[in-house]
């Protein structure tokens, strides 16, 4: 007697943690909002307008291209309104709309969907979209011209463009705790050191981000600028100058790790943070961009898929 039975067979992953991309998204944006709420504090109202049309942009973006494409709508996985919501707290407050929508459209279809959609972008969306802009209207990132008509009795220019134009001893007006708590300028959720700690603490703590790339980043920033600063420290800024201003620290925790975009295994996710962060104080210090968190996470975006072929010695005899 003949006993058949059907073989079934699957593609990976064979093992699942029980997350999901609405989860994750929603997570991310939890985390964010401390910082996003410090700049809108501190802004007022244009900061506000900047993040809800960044956000709501970005959705009808994704829903245009969802039925462009005649695929299922995503929109409710939350990826979108994550990239509007990072994207919206890189600007400065009194972004212009047209810049936003255009920034958003950038970051949505050129970022992730001409390559398939999420999971498959090779480069961070929301970077590729800031150094677009940022390389197009250049004027637009000038933090000290675009914030100058706000005054909060603290020094409100951006330091890295003070550091950049007046040297080191300018720089001095600034104060190192003053700008972990966010009394600088800078984009609307780049500038409080403290709340972006904390969200990035809460996302390594569930599970979200790996520690690995973060930790590689802030070494790679504080090593490099370390050398830099025992080089020649009468001119060269300090390592916690660097840590606390610019986008470091919410390209440390929440550009850098973008899942898609970042490699998945131990040494090359330090390899990764670490080789982000050299080469933004790089840009910095002897590069003609006044920071280089952005170029430097494309950059690296790009090495990924090399990096994730360092993976550890496989067990076992070859026979």
């Amino acid at each position: 007697m003949q006993h058949n039975q059907k073989f079934i067979v699957s593609h990976p992953p064979f093992w699942h943690d029980g997350s999901s991309i609405n989860q994750r998204s929603y997570q991310t944006m939890l985390a964010a909002l401390p910082a996003a709420v410090v700049g809108m504090l501190l802004y007022g109202m244009p900061a506000v307008g900047v993040l809800c049309l960044s956000v709501s942009s970005a959705i009808f973006w994704e829903l245009l291209m969802n039925y462009a494409t005649k695929r299922p709508v995503t929109i409710a996985d939350g990826n979108a309104a994550v990239i509007g919501l990072l994207f919206g707290m890189l600007l400065p407050a009194t972004m212009p709309w047209w810049a936003v929508i255009v920034g958003t459209l950038v970051a949505v279809v050129i970022g992730k969907h001409i390559f398939g959609g999420i999971g498959s972008n090779p480069f961070n969306p929301v970077a590729v979209s800031m150094a677009i802009l940022s390389i197009s209207w250049k004027n637009l990132f000038d933090f000290n011209e675009a914030l100058a008509g706000y005054d909060f009795g603290f020094v409100m220019t951006y330091p890295l463009a003070t550091l950049k134009s007046f040297g080191l001893e300018a720089t001095g007006v600034y104060d190192i705790t003053g700008m972990f708590f966010g009394l600088q300028a800078g984009g609307i959720g780049a500038g409080c050191g403290i709340a972006l700690i904390i969200g990035g603490i809460y996302l390594i703590a569930r599970g979200i981000i790996r520690w690995e790339i973060v930790v590689g980043f802030i070494a790679g920033i504080v090593g490099t600028a370390f050398l830099f600063y025992l080089f020649n420290p009468a001119q060269y800024a300090s390592p916690l100058f660097h840590l606390f201003t610019g986008y470091t620290l919410i390209g440390a925790i929440f550009l850098a790790t973008e899942d898609s975009s970042s490699p998945v295994n131990f040494i090359p996710m330090l390899i990764f943070g670490a080789g982000t962060g050299i080469l933004t104080v790089l840009i910095r210090n002897i590069g003609a961009y006044i920071d280089g968190v952005i170029l430097a996470i494309l950059l690296m975006n790009a090495l990924n898929p090399l990096l994730d072929k360092i993976r550890p010695k496989a067990i076992g005899k070859v026979m």
